[in-house]
């Protein structure tokens, strides 16, 4: 794609994630049928945070993943980052929401310096970027060395006897709800097909290999449906 075609893709995503932010948190509890915050916390667990550690949230949204971390482990520095401005607000207006800080960035140019944070942690941020080799080699770039990454993501069907099932949540019930809670049946049939064309667990495994990351693991969960990846920036690099 041409730099051109990239830049329109990528404002085509941000107001889609603008258009969502009133509904997004309450959708994807819907859609996930409530386990996406228990996904979150695993997130969270592999992040191995401890009072005082910093924690960068890349794609917060509305700070899901950010206000797990702070639940369990008060004492740790999170910034969440996002590249909608409507996501952002509807974060500061949540509980709590005022005393974290929030920056607006694009994923694939962080505005951090080199080896600021102990974890990095995402979720449903990578199917969305345009390039997510580059994605990873940025959050390496802001780790410190021996720091983890940790990403929440989904994972296309695989083909078993419950494939027939998730096919039809992906392109009937989403777009569904998303038409009746969210208003929105567009953007709640763009998403399901990224899930379906987005990269299988191997393949972001060798991603986050490429990128520099060493000690890779992945985690399935829902019949497949999720994933959890993990990573470690080496110690000397």
């Amino acid at each position: 794609m041409k730099q051109g075609g990239e830049s329109r893709k990528r404002q085509e995503i941000k107001h889609m994630f603008d258009r969502l932010s009133g509904h997004y948190d309450v959708l994807n509890r819907m859609i996930t049928f409530g386990f996406d915050s228990g996904w979150r916390r695993r997130v969270i667990e592999r992040a191995n945070l401890s009072p005082g550690k910093r924690l960068l949230d890349v794609g917060s949204g509305t700070g899901d993943m950010v206000f797990t971390a702070l639940r369990k482990e008060p004492l740790v520095r999170a910034t969440a980052a996002d590249f909608s401005f409507a996501m952002i607000k509807k974060g500061r207006s949540r509980p709590g929401g005022d005393q974290i800080p929030w920056c607006s960035a694009d994923a694939l140019k962080l505005p951090f310096s080199d080896n600021t944070f102990d974890a990095v942690t995402s979720g449903y941020l990578i199917r969305n970027v345009l390039d997510p080799l580059k994605a990873f080699q940025e959050q390496l770039r802001v780790l410190k060395p021996g720091g983890v990454v940790v990403c929440l993501e989904t994972s296309p069907p695989k083909q078993n006897l419950v494939r027939p099932l998730i096919l039809i949540h992906l392109k009937l019930v989403i777009p569904l709800l998303g038409r009746l809670v969210g208003g929105n049946q567009s953007a709640y049939t763009y998403l399901p097909n990224t899930t379906r064309g987005f990269m299988k667990p191997n393949e972001m495994v060798a991603t986050m290999q490429k990128a520099g990351f060493e000690s890779v693991s992945c985690r399935l969960l829902m019949f497949g449906t999720m994933t959890i990846h993990c990573g470690r920036r080496p110690k000397r690099s």
